[in-house]
């Protein structure tokens, strides 16, 4: 079996009311999607994380001009040699953002099509599966016009109750004043099932603060029954991660700007992390996403996965969470949780034929193989740019 051809398709559409986090507004949704196919006939999907201020086209090029010629003709089974390949045929121009996304959309669909091949699911694949379902959480809370929107937001995370989600996460950063009446005013609307540990929260202010005012923003958050408090500092002050560590009680996550092993090793030696968030399609893929795994494993850091992408990069989240380790063993561990998405994007639902459904408020673990989805080719085309 060898690979025959890679198409890429980049996806875009308007948002018919643009929503805002801490670095920008978003108006148009997008996906950069890879299909490689082989020359018995199969073929596997994957996807670059495109950030919500990045243009998809970035990382389709990347895969168009710099992996394509290297994979045309070499066999999809070998996904660590081709992972190498890739990785090192970039490194002066790679190592993070968009090239290292496009060697994940890639690396996601060598998966799918080993799956496929072997009619395993990929969890298969990676050693099986620690869980069989996993449960959702919301992210949302994106402001509309900006700061004094806490009703507004305490009135969507009833909503998000109402609609079977026990865990939600808020988006701050829009000025530590404005973030703690958003926080305040949310504690309050869900006073009863927070009290009850019916409802769990997480707080991401996506980097928007130096180290003072984001220790500032903690001080509010220790107030809070959180699970983790999100991005607090820009990724490259690894320090500041560390130093907020020490003068908080609330855990502290990052990672879905980082990239590979080598860039999440650097996290670990420093201990800037209580819970890594690689963010498959843009962390290097199955494979990187392996390997950070057994480095935070070694290191006593929990993983769980950051998802913002389409369909494609859900499922291939779902196959990652199904085989991630228990970090810290008792009887009544915590579980990874799987990052959904409310907000408006066409390509979650639509793009595959039998989207995920939430079931008592889990997700099953798709048991198909590869990926465990199939594609709606309409939809690719009629969102293709």
């Amino acid at each position: 079996m060898k690979i025959r051809d890679i198409d890429v398709h980049v996806l875009k559409t308007p948002l018919d009311e643009p929503f805002a986090f801490s670095q920008g507004w978003v108006t148009h949704r997008s996906a950069t999607l890879v299909r490689v196919q082989t020359d018995n006939g199969l073929e596997g999907w994957g996807e670059a994380f495109t950030q919500g201020l990045e243009a998809p086209e970035i990382a389709a090029a990347a895969i168009e001009h710099a992996f394509k010629p290297l994979l045309l003709g070499e066999s999809p089974l070998n996904t660590a040699v081709l992972w190498q390949a890739m990785y090192h045929r970039s490194r002066d121009f790679g190592r993070k953002g968009s090239v290292v996304a496009a060697i994940s959309a890639l690396d996601i669909a060598l998966w799918d099509l080993c799956g496929k091949f072997l009619n395993q699911p990929i969890h298969q694949l990676l050693g099986g599966a620690v869980r069989n379902k996993v449960t959702p959480y919301a992210t949302g809370f994106y402001r509309i016009h900006g700061q004094g929107e806490a009703a507004r937001l305490a009135d969507e995370a009833r909503s998000h109750y109402n609609a079977g989600f026990r865990a939600m996460k808020i988006k701050l950063g829009f000025g530590v004043h404005d973030d703690t009446v958003v926080i305040r005013t949310i504690g309050d609307e869900l006073r009863e099932e927070l009290n009850t540990g019916e409802v769990e929260l997480m707080v991401d202010s996506n980097h928007a603060y130096g180290r003072n005012e984001a220790l500032k923003l903690g001080r509010v958050l220790e107030d809070f029954p959180l699970r983790w408090y999100e991005e607090p500092v820009v990724p490259e002050d690894i320090d500041g991660y560390r130093w907020l560590r020490d003068r908080l009680d609330v855990p502290i996550a990052g990672g879905e700007n980082e990239h590979t092993a080598i860039g999440f090793n650097s996290l670990f030696q420093k201990q800037a992390l209580d819970i890594a968030q690689p963010d498959i399609g843009s962390c290097g893929g199955i494979t990187a996403a392996r390997d950070i795994t057994a480095l935070a494993q070694a290191n006593g850091v929990s993983v769980n996965p950051h998802v913002w992408g389409s369909a494609v990069a859900q499922a291939a989240s779902l196959q990652w969470i199904a085989t991630l380790p228990i970090t810290h063993h008792n009887l009544f561990p915590q579980q990874p949780l799987l990052e959904y998405d409310r907000s408006s994007h066409p390509f979650r639902q639509q793009l595959i034929h039998k989207p995920w459904e939430l079931e008592n408020g889990v997700i099953n673990i798709p048991t198909e193989p590869g990926l465990g989805i199939c594609i709606n080719d309409d939809v690719v085309r009629e969102f293709s740019s």
